[in-house]
């Protein structure tokens, strides 16, 4: 195809620092209603978690972060979908790889890493390198 591919991952927040805080306060005070499984999974309250900075290095493809707010304005056309989302970017074209019931059914940092990985296998089989 000739095409980079990308990995996507698009948050069910807001971008900026206020709205970092407010996340930040939301997930130590009421984290059973936090809005964003996606983030639940993947950051602890101030950070990445590092084993999943470690499972993103270990990709073949580059990675990129959207929160909600980034993503309606790059792809307005997907406005629609539940959020979180991980897209496989192929060019422009985007393709939803894990949609926000996949992601929301999913517990741990391992289990995401076994379904974003199935996921490029079935949707790209060269997008992991093979």
């Amino acid at each position: 195809m000739g095409s980079e591919r990308r990995l996507v991952l698009v948050y069910n927040a807001d971008s900026g620092r206020l709205n970092a805080l407010l996340d930040m306060a939301h997930k130590l005070f009421s984290p059973q209603t936090y809005a964003c499984d996606l983030c639940a999974i993947t950051h602890g309250v101030f950070r990445e978690r590092e084993a999943w900075g470690q499972f993103v290095d270990s990709l073949p493809l580059p990675v990129d972060y959207l929160h909600r707010d980034e993503f309606h304005e790059r792809y307005p056309e997907l406005t629609g979908e539940p959020l979180p989302l991980v897209l496989l970017l192929e060019g422009e074209q985007p393709r939803i790889l894990l949609d926000a019931r996949g992601i929301s059914g999913l517990d741990t940092l391992e289990d995401l890493g076994r379904a974003i990985r199935s996921g490029l296998e079935h949707s790209a089989p060269d997008a992991l390198g093979d």
